[in-house]
């Protein structure tokens, strides 16, 4: 089954607008995990905005103390020096490399990979030297796949918010996620996916592995508390796959 991994970041926002330490990250990270999410993501950015650099060890203490081999930790973001020691001071299970600017307000498009390997490559290897998994962000581009594997990471995350838009169509995904998958290369997803969405996504990819999931769902708990949101986008994952098993049948 696709794993749902659960931003924190739109909770991180919210806390930072007053200086009052609250909403609490961990308390709300016990809730998405109790509700069944199996993991979380942060995206720490330069000027800490929304996820702060001490938050990051937070999570990773908290999650070291009271989780389960099977809750995964994600930490996203730029591979600068600070980022990647950051992500090697902190235990977690996989890093997503994104091509982001500090400018930026949120992540709007993936790596050039073959234009970057060096800077790739390197990042790569002294995060797999210490036993982290390691995501690339990309656009759904087949041909990007190749520099994908040369460059050593173990994953992609492809970037949906042009397939959210009807800008990018699905067929375009299912290619990538074939290309990846005869490059032993495993598939994760993020960004504007919802309960719209994700289902028609995961019926088309049903191996995608992982799915990140911040903005929409942070909207949906604001409604239906955490454990209704959360259930809903499990339920929504579960709907997918089944589909894909009965177009298989």
């Amino acid at each position: 089954m696709t794993k749902l991994s659960v931003n924190l970041n739109k909770v991180a926002l919210l806390r930072n607008q007053r200086d009052v330490g609250y909403p609490s990250l961990i308390e709300h990270a016990k809730l998405i995990l109790e509700a069944g999410a199996h993991g979380l993501t942060v995206h720490p950015r330069p000027d800490e905005r929304h996820i702060r650099k001490s938050d990051v060890g937070e999570i990773a203490s908290f999650l070291k103390e009271h989780r389960n081999k099977d809750i995964e930790f994600n930490i996203e973001g730029y591979p600068s020096e600070d980022f990647i020691n950051l992500c090697l001071q902190h235990d977690c299970d996989q890093v997503t490399l994104v091509p982001d600017s500090p400018s930026q307000r949120t992540s709007d498009h993936g790596w050039n990979v073959k234009n970057n390997e060096d800077t790739l490559k390197d990042a790569i290897s002294k995060l797999k030297d210490k036993g982290r998994r390691v995501s690339l962000f990309i656009d759904p581009v087949p041909k990007i796949i190749e520099s994908v594997k040369y460059v050593g990471a173990d994953r992609i995350e492809l970037y949906t918010g042009p397939y959210a838009e009807n800008e990018i169509p699905l067929k375009d995904y299912i290619a990538t996620a074939k290309e990846a998958s005869e490059h032993d290369i495993e598939v994760n997803a993020g960004h504007d996916l919802n309960l719209d969405n994700l289902g028609r996504f995961i019926t088309a990819i049903p191996d995608c592995t992982e799915v990140s999931i911040g903005h929409a769902l942070t909207a949906d708990a604001l409604i239906m508390g955490w454990n209704g949101a959360v259930n809903a986008y499990l339920t929504a994952i579960k709907y997918g796959q089944k589909s894909a098993n009965d177009r298989a049948a």
